[in-house]
């Protein structure tokens, strides 16, 4: 499930903590990365469990509305499609999901908030309606219908933004809110992959789809320790009129970082690597430093290049 994009980010962010901490060893940092990715794993959890709390969440909103017409004598009768959606009730079942959130006591208790205005977002869409007056509903239907909530409702919501910024500090987690977007699409994977055949033991996804990724971790974060002063060298030689005390802090952690993955993984395309940290750079420095850290990737690398020392194929001249 985590990719090498978040991969890096995790290194990134434990190498920032690090080198600020001289107290730190390796063995601490490898700790902290290793926390990192389960708490990435631990959202990819509770956020499939949203689908568990906002359909007990409307569940409690049917019974209330039908005490309030039997109190006052009225006729009503409840649509109960939403709180009977089998993809929901799958989910429910999940014996994964449920040991995963037994065992690491995630809960929404610090997030019912959002819960209760997520689900009036919910009624109010033009699909939920829809959903819900459709004269038959399938399978698929019911599946639809989440997949449109993961992707439509829950991608860029300040309230659940919010939400898991408390519940974050509650649980001890890091990083959670950086982590929402691609883990909806995770989510919204494992929807798509579930059937309606599927059963309480149908496996969801794994932290790593394989080992690789694993090393490919470890082998990056402790290459950039180890080579922490080579790299501070060389990016310090090429600055080129840049004073190198007003480096922003976190471009040269990103920078280091890069060279740290250029020079130890021969397998990764050097352009791959170049646009992977440019896009941290965007996403995590200053409004310039994807500019800043592109020239100085590109400096350096020629100059590798020209005294032999890069043996990647490079397409600057």
């Amino acid at each position: 499930m985590i990719n090498r994009t978040t991969v890096r980010t995790r290194v990134i962010q434990t190498l920032f903590a690090y080198y600020k901490d001289p107290e730190k060893t390796l063995l601490t940092a490898r700790k902290e990365l290793n926390k990192s990715f389960a708490d990435t794993y631990d959202l990819y959890f509770i956020l499939l469990d949203f689908a568990n709390e906002l359909t007990a969440y409307a569940q409690r909103q049917l019974e209330d509305q039908l005490a309030r017409s039997k109190a006052t004598h009225s006729s009503w009768t409840p649509n109960r499609r939403f709180v009977q959606n089998r993809l929901a009730q799958q989910l429910f079942e999940n014996r994964a999901l449920r040991a995963r959130v037994q065992e690491q006591q995630l809960s929404w208790d610090s997030g019912m908030q959002a819960v209760s205005d997520i689900y009036r977002k919910l009624i109010e869409s033009d699909y939920y309606r829809t959903y819900m007056e459709a004269e038959e509903c399938t399978y698929e239907d019911d599946k639809r219908l989440w997949r449109q909530i993961y992707q439509h409702l829950l991608p860029e919501n300040e309230v659940l933004y919010d939400a898991l910024d408390e519940m974050e500090l509650v649980l001890d987690k890091s990083n959670w809110t950086t982590d929402v977007e691609v883990v909806l699409s995770y989510v919204v994977k494992t929807i798509k992959r579930l059937a309606e055949d599927s059963t309480p033991e149908t496996p969801l996804l794994e932290m790593f789809d394989n080992e690789n990724e694993v090393r490919f971790a470890t082998t990056l974060l402790e290459k950039a320790i180890e080579g922490h002063e080579q790299f501070e060298q060389l990016i310090n030689a090429n600055l080129k009129g840049w004073d190198a005390d007003r480096i922003a802090y976190m471009d040269r952690i990103i920078l280091e970082t890069a060279l740290a993955e250029i020079t130890a993984f021969d397998e990764i395309a050097l352009t791959v690597s170049m646009n992977e940290y440019i896009e941290l750079a965007k996403e995590y420095s200053g409004d310039k430093s994807y500019m800043f850290i592109n020239g100085i990737l590109t400096e350096i690398l020629r100059n590798m290049k020209n005294e032999g020392t890069l043996f990647k194929a490079l397409s600057v001249k």
